[in-house]
């Protein structure tokens, strides 16, 4: 189990950008991290697995547990090693790599037996990748290339598993695919921590969900109770074309129905 409690993230000495964030995913489950552009949901898988010092950013305030265990201070590899594993936004395979070069970097700390094993495994849940072993990464669709990502996560066999806007850039069938297929993974034993901007998508599959604006959680309940809130309809699953949910202007959304009342 995940616990993150009251966590606090600034950039740069500075910049004050997670203001006691707190959730938590249960083992076995998916939940969901909903919010506009800019309100620091990356910011939280950053702190998750270490990769804020990349980014000039400092954890001030707050703890990050995983089945006990804290992850504070901790530098990427060795979340990886405790079994948390990210899908960063927009992909980021290896484009000169094959396919199958850029799954074995993702199994790279496995034995010769176990990496061959799990490339089996990555291959049967996705067989398009089987297709393509040999061709080169870069040439890849959109959607192939997040099927690849997501391969190459599962390689180092993670127990939980962090997700950035898998959906992002997708057409509508695609990320019906991708949906999907985080069901499966999730129904074969792996907890999800999905960050989305498409809600509609990621409350259907999702346990639990929780809202963040501006560095701070101002929802959080079971999914389905946030499918049914009459603002997360107005706001969140009401606006942007084929049900996409738009966050960039929520607030003003907001705002305008505070003059109009």
């Amino acid at each position: 189990m995940l616990e993150v409690e009251n966590l606090e993230v600034v950039y740069e000495d500075v910049i004050l950008v997670l203001k006691g964030v707190s959730l938590s995913v249960p083992d076995g489950s998916i939940v969901a991290l909903l919010g506009a552009n800019g309100a620091g949901k990356t910011t939280v898988l950053r702190a998750i697995t270490g990769l804020l010092d990349v980014h000039r950013g400092d954890i001030t305030k707050g703890s990050i547990t995983f089945n006990g265990k804290s992850l504070k201070g901790m530098d990427a590899p060795g979340t990886v090693a405790r079994g948390i594993a990210q899908v960063m936004e927009g992909r980021r395979v290896f484009a000169e790599l094959t396919v199958e070069e850029n799954l074995k970097v993702g199994g790279y700390s496995a034995s010769r037996s176990k990496q061959a094993a799990n490339l089996e495994r990555v291959y049967s849940t996705f067989p398009i990748l089987a297709g393509r072993r040999l061709q080169t990464a870069g040439l890849l669709s959109g959607g192939e290339q997040q099927m690849l990502a997501i391969g190459r996560a599962l390689m180092a066999e993670p127990r939980l598993l962090l997700l950035d806007e898998p959906s992002l850039g997708l057409a509508p069938l695609i990320v019906e695919d991708i949906r999907n297929l985080i069901v499966e993974i999730n129904r074969a034993g792996t907890s999800v921590l999905l960050v989305e901007q498409n809600a509609n998508m990621a409350l259907a599959i999702a346990d639990h969900g929780y809202v963040l604006e501006t560095g701070k959680i101002v929802m959080d309940r079971p999914a389905a109770e946030l499918r049914e809130d009459e603002d997360i309809k107005e706001f969140y699953l009401g606006l942007g074309a084929e049900g996409r949910v738009s966050f960039r202007d929520v607030k003003h959304y907001k705002r305008r129905k505070r003059w109009l009342s």
